[in-house]
């Protein structure tokens, strides 16, 4: 048996050849020169767009069809099951579409635990988060310019911390939530995996976008689910209350620090950096 197992890795199921790609630079300014980085914030900007818009639009037409005012029933429309279908179906489709452009970010959160892996330099880190918010702006912009009677009277689609949840709650499941994302978007894209398994098919987008629909199956009663800071931001800026500002802080520091976390976990735990890193320094002759 063993030695089955050693034939068909030395046969069909041989790994490629593996190299750790060379750190993004913290600041390379020959991305500013280049076409193919305005082509890459440009995606972004237009997917976050599509992504607010399609799933903001989900959320309102929900909450419309459930009216008692306006004779819904309650148990009609998508329902939370398919809120997080639509979110975790449009991360999938457009992660798929703009990920040989930009990488598919779509998420300043995402954005930012790339960063800290140093996968990403600074300058396009910054860019991405500023294309992702004004996208997301202006796709809950069209969402209110469409729904203009139903927009403002069904929330938004803004997030806001439920009713008998603490903030600790709140922000706890923002860290979680970003985590399971943030870490399944490293596996996903790992390329020692794919050197490794080469065997094995995996359609990142796919499992990317799974995380995103399980989170929210999970996290959608207590916070309407962030996990994408540029998503609460821009259903924040065109909703305009009082109750999304005073929880948007929750939206921002909790996805952030889930991608901390989840970066650190990736490159220093699974991956072995900081064993590696040690290793190399008791290696060296001049310590």
């Amino acid at each position: 048996m063993a030695k089955d197992v050693e034939v068909a890795e030395r046969g069909s199921f041989s790994a490629k050849d593996y190299h750790d790609p060379p750190p993004a630079p913290l600041f390379d300014s020959v991305e500013l020169t280049k076409w193919s980085f305005y082509r890459a914030v440009i995606a972004e900007f237009i997917a976050t767009l599509l992504f607010l818009y399609i799933t903001v639009l989900t959320v309102i037409g929900y909450k419309s069809q459930i009216d008692a005012d306006l004779g819904g029933d309650a148990c009609g429309g998508v329902g939370i099951l398919g809120i997080a279908w639509a979110f975790g179906g449009m991360i999938f489709i457009l992660v798929y579409c703009t990920a040989g452009i930009s990488g598919g970010h779509i998420n300043p959160a995402v954005t930012f635990g790339l960063f800290l892996a140093r996968k990403v330099s600074l300058v396009r880190a910054v860019m991405y988060i500023v294309a992702q918010s004004l996208g997301a702006i202006a796709g809950v912009g069209l969402v209110k310019a469409f729904q203009k009677s139903y927009y403002t009277k069904y929330g938004g689609g803004a997030n806001e911390l439920a009713e008998g949840y603490s903030t600790g709650v709140g922000l706890a499941a923002e860290i979680i939530g970003t985590f399971v994302l943030v870490y399944t978007v490293f596996s996903a894209t790992d390329p020692k995996r794919s050197a490794r398994d080469s065997h094995v098919p995996v359609l990142a987008p796919l499992p990317i976008g799974f995380a995103v629909f399980m989170v929210h199956l999970a996290t959608i009663p207590i916070t309407g689910t962030g996990i994408n800071p540029a998503r609460s931001l821009g259903a924040a800026v065109i909703y305009d209350k009082k109750k999304a500002w005073d929880d948007q802080w929750i939206f921002w520091v909790g996805p952030f620090i889930g991608a901390a976390i989840a970066a650190f976990y990736h490159q220093f735990i699974l991956r072995a950096g900081a064993v590696k890193a040690l290793g190399s320094f008791r290696s060296n002759p001049h310590n």
